[in-house]
């Protein structure tokens, strides 16, 4: 079995089966690009003329010629575009080859993200820790945070987690995080999660252990104005 890899290797490898992927697809020079070279220069020696010495015809022939250079460059632009997504598409399947084939990362979706990547490569170094959150349906969410993670941090992860599981099963959905929060406490060996800046290993919380949802209750001596 192979050594897994770390962040920047993962990054050189993609980029560097990228780079030969794009460079034999361009690897030789289109004819336009000499015609429109020609053009340029043909254009800029004419450009210091001066047009109210010439005839209305000719002064409306160049701004016609005008208004089709810039046409010529809004085609342009768009090339660039569906050039760049086109590399956004070569990047996003050579990462998922190489992924597919790491030892550590091969069970990892096909649209993961970089920070997915780097919370396993931390996690197989022993940088990070999976806490397990079990929701009231009974689902397990396993969460990865840094070893000195707060209940904030953790948190925060839980939100990222869901937010970016419901995108690919059926798209986006809108959860009001501010909503949940107030309505539960994260609990942990009797013990409510309250104070965000807390270390969740100051609570006792180590790897794979569980922590769970409970509601918040009222507290006593306070009512609504």
């Amino acid at each position: 079995m192979a050594a897994p890899m770390d962040q920047s290797d993962l990054l050189d490898r993609c980029f560097v089966k990228v780079v030969k992927s794009l460079s034999a697809d361009q690897s030789t020079p289109k004819s336009s690009d000499t015609n429109v070279h020609t053009q340029n220069v043909n254009k800029d020696s004419t450009h210091s003329d001066d047009l109210d010495s010439r005839p209305v015809d000719q002064i409306t022939d160049k701004v016609e010629c005008k208004e089709g250079e810039e046409d010529e460059e809004e085609n342009c632009n768009e090339d660039l575009v569906l050039s760049h997504q086109e590399v956004m598409i070569k990047v996003q399947s050579t990462l998922s080859d190489i992924i597919t084939a790491d030892p550590l990362l091969y069970d990892l979706p096909p649209q993961v993200t970089l920070e997915e990547i780097n919370s396993y490569i931390a996690l197989e170094y022993g940088q990070a820790m999976i806490v397990n959150v079990r929701r009231a349906d009974d689902e397990v969410l396993p969460i990865v945070v840094t070893q000195n993670a707060t209940v904030l941090d953790l948190k925060h992860a839980i939100k990222r987690y869901v937010n970016l599981k419901q995108e690919r099963a059926n798209g986006k959905l809108h959860l009001s995080w501010r909503y949940i929060w107030k309505r539960f406490w994260l609990y942990f060996d009797g013990e409510k999660l309250t104070n965000d800046k807390k270390l969740l290993k100051e609570y006792g919380i180590r790897n794979k252990e569980e922590v769970t949802f409970v509601k918040r209750l009222k507290e006593k001596g306070k009512h609504r104005r």
